[in-house]
């Protein structure tokens, strides 16, 4: 929802609240979240409606889009490293250089918690300032299982915007809320649990 001119640089994206406007996402999703918060808006403007608004930033974690390609690079990662024997090969959709950030699941809920039970309408940012490569990403998916994988950059597949990174400045002051688990902790717990899906759907598949 963030302007793709302020996202082309990997390593400095801006994506603080107030930098949505003027306008332009770089995709019909991003048109989407914006045409919804204005609607939401003016329902509150309006009529009254009390209304909370988050800005999510990749959320993941266990239980959650493993496969099917509607899930979240994390657990489309964690899903291809436990697929692939040690030794072989892992596809990356672009370069593996554009940069994200990502919020384990938990810690999302207790940022909805502290926004729901406040008189703050937002809206907020709610996500992780550590910021990484989709390179960086595999690395430390392939460092947790074990596996040395080798990169098979695929750059037909889309790849997003270079660079996007949560802003949470305006979440710590007027919430004092920022995550506390490191992203290889969150990927710890989420390959544990797509590694046993895994596990299951294989030996299903065999039965």
């Amino acid at each position: 929802m963030y302007p793709e001119y302020n996202q082309l640089d990997p390593d400095n994206p801006k994506c603080s609240e107030d930098s949505a406007y003027p306008a332009a996402p770089d995709s019909e999703y991003g048109w989407e979240k914006l045409f919804s918060e204005r609607l939401y808006l003016a329902y509150a403007r309006n009529y009254g409606m009390n209304v909370r608004i988050a800005r999510f930033h990749n959320i993941f974690g266990p239980q959650g889009t493993w496969t099917g390609g509607r899930e979240k690079a994390p657990a489309a990662i964690c899903r291809k490293v436990a697929m692939a024997e040690d030794g072989g090969e892992i596809e990356i959709w672009g370069d593996g250089k554009q940069t994200r950030s990502f919020l384990y699941i938990d810690e999302c809920i207790e940022a909805v918690r502290r926004l729901m039970e406040s008189d703050f309408q937002g809206p907020v940012n709610v996500g992780s300032e550590e910021m990484v490569s989709i390179n960086q990403l595999v690395d430390y998916v392939c460092e947790i299982a074990g596996k040395t994988l080798h990169k098979r950059h695929d750059l037909t597949k889309p790849q997003g915007v270079r660079g996007r990174n949560s802003d949470n400045r305006l979440i710590r002051e007027k919430l004092g809320w920022e995550p506390s688990m490191p992203l290889k902790e969150g990927l710890r717990r989420t390959y544990a649990w797509i590694a046993e899906q895994v596990r299951q759907a294989e030996a299903a598949s065999v039965q």
